[in-house]
């Protein structure tokens, strides 16, 4: 018998967190979701919590007008739910989201600690599961920029060119991606759920989750990595934005781009031969290119030491020649558009690409490392028939 899907009710579905979690439950296609956000009634509350197997409680007050506010969201609400799930005299587990800050002696993290003590109490009183969270800041995309996120400031300020403070540029602050959040409620959720003749059994756990990776970074650190992101348009010099942090962290900065700056130009260097345009480049992992010749012309005629680069043809028909410079072996390739072949050169070899067909060729390039000038290992040297 197929097992009909568990239903969780969401709080705070329409702010960052939940924005995200929301999008990621519903590509998975596995639950059932009602959301209770700021303009609903208690009546909403108890009814969504009456038809409720699992309770994720992201609602929260950061930023108040006035200070019993942060008690209303924090503490009051997270009661109200608690009371309200007993009630129900079922297995209802709960993941809240309190902070980092609920130690602090402060009404915000008063707050968060009194909110945490109502979970803690339902834990005790029912047995249900129980999850409580205390992220440091959370950063990614639809985070609000000037609230309560310096990452989402900084990102928007300097991708619309508003200029950012930094008081205290030393200053280290500890963050988690917002992805690595929401992987990880989906696996709390995983974990939780043991389905057996259609019922969810429950473990009777308390757990304080920790999110991983953090990170560490001082707020100049933070600000000039973010710099560096608006830069690499003009330099075409990219950083290591696949790994760790700083992939984090770009993926957050593109999405504060105003949509006119959703795409950009770059120069294309021009001449009888035909284009050549750079794409981009990297500190340690070379550079892209793209480049044209036309019908009959030969670009190359060349050697390195130690540099080398791969060719793919986008379109066209190319023939490669090669010459190793110490034993003046020679050597041919010829291919298309079509064969998706990747031609590498190899250092030691002279070589070239002649354009042997009747229409523009165009070509893919990586090089190992970028072009410099002043240290260009490019040596002129004609690639010769036997």
């Amino acid at each position: 018998m197929q097992c009909s899907k568990p239903t969780i009710l969401i709080t705070g579905s329409d702010g960052f967190v939940g924005k995200n979690l929301v999008i990621k439950l519903e590509e998975t296609n596995n639950f059932n979701l009602i959301y209770f956000n700021r303009n609903d009634t208690e009546e909403d509350l108890i009814n969504g919590i009456g038809s409720s197997n699992f309770i994720i409680h992201l609602a929260g007050e950061n930023r108040p007008k006035k200070e019993e506010d942060f008690y209303i969201t924090n503490s009051n609400l997270t009661k109200s739910i608690c009371e309200t799930a007993k009630t129900t005299k079922r297995k209802i587990p709960i993941i809240l989201f309190s902070s980092s800050q609920f130690s602090l002696d402060n009404p915000y993290g008063k707050s968060k600690k009194q909110g945490e003590k109502h979970i803690e109490n339902y834990y005790d009183e029912t047995g249900n599961d129980v999850i409580i969270y205390r992220p440091p800041g959370i950063f990614g995309k639809w985070c609000k920029p000037n609230y309560n996120s310096v990452v989402a400031t900084f990102c928007n300020n300097i991708a619309n060119t508003i200029p950012i403070k930094i008081d205290k540029k030393d200053e280290e602050i500890t963050l988690v991606y917002i992805d690595d959040v929401i992987q990880s409620v989906i696996c709390d959720l995983n974990n939780l759920i043991n389905v057996s003749d259609s019922a969810y059994k429950n473990n009777g756990n308390l757990i304080y989750k920790k999110i991983e990776p953090e990170y560490k970074v001082t707020l100049n650190d933070l600000a000039e990595m973010i710099k560096s992101f608006k830069k690499s348009r003009n330099s075409l010099i990219i950083g290591k934005v696949g790994l760790g942090f700083e992939r984090a962290l770009y993926s957050t900065y593109l999405t504060y781009l105003p949509k006119d700056q959703f795409s950009y130009t770059v120069k294309s260097h021009d001449d009888e031969r035909g284009s050549f345009i750079e794409m981009l480049k990297t500190y340690d992992s070379g550079q892209f290119s793209i480049f044209t010749a036309r019908p009959g012309v030969t670009r190359g005629g060349h050697y390195h030491h130690s540099k080398t680069e791969k060719f793919l043809i986008i379109r066209g028909d190319a023939k490669y020649r090669f010459r190793n410079l110490n034993t003046n072996e020679h050597f041919e390739i010829v291919t298309d558009g079509n064969e998706n072949l990747i031609v590498e050169t190899i250092p030691g070899w002279s070589h070239d690409i002649t354009n042997i067909g009747k229409e523009e060729l165009i070509v893919a390039l990586w090089a190992n490392e970028i072009f410099n000038p002043s240290k260009p290992d490019t040596y002129s040297s004609e690639v010769s028939n036997e």
